[in-house]
């Protein structure tokens, strides 16, 4: 902006009633800049005009208010001036942010960046948002009905548990915490105050007695806090986060209980979002629609080739499953849920019988080829006493014409069946007629494949495999939106697997590897970070020679990663040394012993899902945790050791590491970035608060009005400046476009007002109360909103909102100043202002507030 001119003052501005106190005295000129780039040629930026006489600047009254020069900054056209000495501005360049930089003040284009910020949030967590508005009001009192009815079911459960287990501590699951199964030094939160520290029970004499009770002393940031037991049971819950780190930033102030509330609110508001969101993908689900699968008899036989007797979850997930196929009309999306060797994998190939048998093709998606090929090896097996039925593997490791082949069997319908990795997602991929995809561990695969896999299942059924388990808690919290079965009970013939936990020593680790080896097993050897595997490498190859060994992790190049683990996983290689890439997944009957060294480093979960690689068959398997020295270990490890020590079977660990766990399950269903707001209650409130506002979700309905219906009484109708309107080549068409585009919904008026800009420039002050005046009837309309008057000091509005809809919208909102000054009385939002505002600065107040209100729109269910 090198080229700045002073010119006299063109009057191209409606008089403005704003004071902008931060300027300064400066001469009643206005700048004009013509290299902006952004202005077509020969027209020019005027940004300041001034609408008072300035008073000479040695008046002592010079900063009080009245006198005030009222500055606005415009930037409007002034046509008809050239400079000539200059050289021609380069031509336009119409870009958004362009007039955002000019105008950082502007209250439009900062309600239309939130609002496009906000959609482009919802945009990536649900892949149907576009399609879910169309839905009437039937159809949607139908569905809110199907919920409850799900919620209440899941509440009987939960209710029924508890009465049968509650002497078992952490057996029936509320999400409240038993105060007596805390530990001294467990982060605890109280509802009322927010999160503190458990200190202990202990007797103590109440004021108004002399018989002493048991009180929970729980400290806080600025003190320590008693309270009765009998209370604790009603207020306390564990403070459990979604990663490893248990630690809360801050333990909250018992003497600023506002500070926690706020942190409550903005959780319980991101619950709100999360069930809206929820609610949206579901309704589009169902409005999806496919014949059911008919069912065979050859289904009972092919069931009855299963070797083994199936669990009862297992037998449960069988029938979830085939009442999906059999006798839904809407395409399955259920997740099952069990950990690695407890049996999902028969549940798919049930599913993908039954379809396949009914004439269509079946897809098996994995993250890595080495599943991919496991998968494939099991499926073949599993099919191959149907000699029609062909099931093919495309993998990277085939020639490219091996590919080509497969790629048109499949387009022709040859392939019944088809496993792989992503590379089945890809757009060469034509498929003949699709029925079923069969996911495993979902949440392995990026995000570009999520989103592919998420457009499938409005189509086609889904199945999806995760062995991350996910606590019965978030499952019963979601029965009603996603359809989940759980297996969680391991199969009659595993051995529980022994856990050993030491001090490391090297004898140690050789006694145990040689005890494997010896039994013709192999072993994983795993450490947590990188740089120590070469040397581990060095001492086991001194102390077992001739024994093949071999390293693997995730920086690996890839192939020679998936040709070690294959090799593994073929016996060649008796040890893998390797980092806890190892986690998931990979199913390896032989390998029986697992070494973790350095076990502190890992959090619980990683540590049980780790052990749960062996133990697979039906000898006894063995994981030996290695810590270093005890004295060198912090507070934080020793308690998670003793975690450990005290959970050594099975099932055991199921429990402690549901804690842990929760939260990866969590990331698996609502995608990650909700798991930010978990951290502001912990996770036992987030799910209470998830319950809550599942079984209550018409409460929180906003029903919108025809935009016509919206009366605005306030009589302004601000002249546009001539020049502005010779400016505009059609202003009439202009004006009507702008109604037409405001009647539609707020991203028309919103792409309107951002072309109108592009195209001419800021609008003058005039214009925009125009456009505020239409973007106030836009917003009141989908608020519900019917009539916004004002009576002196007064501002209503009358609504169809509830009481309760009304307070969940203040509750999310940012500012406190509109927060405050608002009040729901008898259908009406009501507000009461500091001084009666004049007409163009109270339209102004007004947009403010409905655009505070507006923001709080993702949080509500909007039929």
């Amino acid at each position: 902006m090198a080229s700045v001119q002073r010119a006299p003052v063109f009057p191209t501005c409606a008089p403005s009633h704003h004071h902008h106190h931060h300027h300064h005295q400066v001469p009643c000129f206005a700048f004009f800049f013509t290299s902006l780039g952004s202005a077509p040629p020969g027209r020019v930026w005027t940004l300041f005009t001034c609408n008072r006489r300035l008073p000479p600047p040695d008046l002592p009254d010079y900063n009080s208010n009245q006198s005030r020069p009222s500055w606005r900054i415009n930037a409007v056209y002034t046509q008809g001036i050239s400079f000539p000495k200059f050289p021609p501005p380069p031509p336009p360049r119409p870009t958004r942010d362009y007039f955002n930089e000019l105008l950082d003040g502007d209250p439009i284009s900062a309600l239309n960046d939130r609002i496009r910020r906000e959609h482009s949030k919802r945009e990536r967590s649900s892949s149907s948002s576009s399609s879910s508005a169309a839905m009437d009001s039937e159809e949607a009192d139908k569905y809110i009905q199907l919920v409850k009815e799900q919620q209440q079911r899941g509440l009987q459960k939960l209710k029924g548990d508890r009465q049968g287990k509650l002497t078992a501590a952490g057996g029936g699951f509320g999400y409240k915490v038993d105060p007596y199964s805390l530990r001294p030094g467990d982060y605890v939160v109280h509802k009322k105050v927010g999160v503190g520290r458990f200190a202990g029970i202990k007797f103590d004499v109440p004021k108004d007695s002399t018989v002493p009770i048991e009180y929970v002393f729980i400290e806080y940031a600025d003190g320590m806090a008693k309270l009765p037991v009998k209370q604790a049971t009603r207020f306390l819950y564990r403070y459990n986060l979604p990663n490893e780190t248990k630690r809360p930033r801050t333990l909250s102030k018992l003497s600023d209980t506002g500070a926690w509330e706020r942190r409550r609110i903005k959780g319980k508001v991101a619950v709100q979002k999360m069930v809206v969101d929820l609610m949206e993908l579901y309704l589009h689900r169902l409005k999806q629609r496919r014949p059911p699968y008919p069912k065979s008899p050859a289904m009972v036989q092919f069931s009855s080739q299963f070797p083994y007797e199936p669990t009862p979850d297992q037998k449960q997930a069988f029938i979830d499953v085939e009442k999906d196929l059999t006798e839904r009309e809407t395409p399955m999306d259920r997740l099952i849920c069990g950990d690695v060797g407890f049996g999902k994998t028969e549940v798919a190939l049930r599913a993908i019988f039954c379809v396949v048998s009914a004439g269509k093709q079946a897809m098996v998606l994995a993250p890595t080829i080495v599943l991919a090929k496991q998968h494939f090896s099991v499926v073949s097996e599993r099919f191959s006493r149907y000699p029609d039925i062909k099931v093919g593997l495309l993998s990277r490791f085939q020639t490219k014409s091996e590919k080509e082949k497969y790629i048109q069997m499949i387009k022709s319908g040859q392939l019944d069946i088809v496993v792989g990795t992503h590379s089945l997602l890809g757009s060469r991929v034509v498929y003949n007629n699709l029925g079923l995809l069969v996911v495993d561990e979902e949440q392995r695969f990026g995000v570009k494949q999520k989103e592919k896999i998420a457009s499938f299942k409005t189509s086609v059924d889904v199945l999806t495999l995760s062995a991350t388990p996910i606590p019965r808690t978030l499952y019963l919290a979601l029965t009603g939106f996603r359809d989940a079965s759980l297996i969680s009970t391991p199969p009659p013939e595993r051995v529980p697997i022994r856990t050993h936990l030491s001090a490391f020593s090297k004898e140690k680790v050789i006694s145990a590897i040689k005890y494997e080896l010896d039994r013709g097993g192999q072993v994983f050897y795993v450490l947590p970070r990188i740089k120590g595997l070469e040397e581990v490498m060095g001492f086991l190859e001194q102390s077992c020679p001739d024994v093949e060994i071999a390293i693997a992790h995730g920086k690996q190049y890839s192939k020679q990663l998936e040709d070690t683990m294959e090799k593994f996983a073929g016996g060649e290689i008796k040890i893998l040394i390797c980092t806890n890439i190892v986690e998931s997944g990979l199913d390896i009957q032989n390998a029986n012993t697992i070494i973790i060294q350095d076990v502190q480093q890992f959090g619980l979960a990683q540590l049980y899902q780790l052990r749960g690689r062996v133990g697979r068959a039906d000898k006894e398997a063995h994981a030996h945790l290695f810590y270093p020295d005890k004295s060198l270990l912090s507070d934080q490890a020793r308690e998670r050791l003793a975690a450990l020590e005290e959970c050594r079977d099975l099932g055991q660990g199921f429990q402690l590491a549901e804690r842990d766990m929760g939260i990866r399950g969590f990331g698996n269903i609502f995608g990650e970035q909700q798991t930010g707001d978990v951290g502001n209650v912990g996770i036992d409130l987030f799910f209470e608060m998830l319950f809550e506002s599942l079984s209550k979700v018409e409460e929180h309905r906003v029903t919108s009005v025809p935009y016509h219906s919206v009366q605005l009484d306030m009589n302004i109708n601000p002249h546009l400046p001539s020049e502005y309107i010779n400016y505009l080549e059609n202003p009439m068409e202009v004006i009507s476009e702008a109604e037409k585009a405001a009647e539609k919904d707020i991203w028309s008026l919103m792409h309107f007002t951002e072309n109108l800009r592009r195209q001419y420039g800021k609008e003058p002050y005039s214009m925009e109360i125009l456009l505020k005046k239409l973007y106030v009837r836009r917003m009141a309309a989908d608020l519900g909103v019917t009539r916004i008057y004002s009576s002196g000091k007064m501002v209503g509005m009358m609504t169809n909102m509830s009481i309760k809809v009304f307070q969940l919208i203040t509750d999310s909102m940012t500012s406190d100043v509109h927060r405050n000054c608002l009040a729901f009385d008898d259908g009406q939002i009501k507000a009461e202002l500091l001084l009666e505002l004049p007409r163009e600065q109270l339209l102004n107040w007004i947009f403010q507030c409905l655009a505070e209100l507006y923001a709080s729109l993702p949080a509500l269910i909007k039929y």
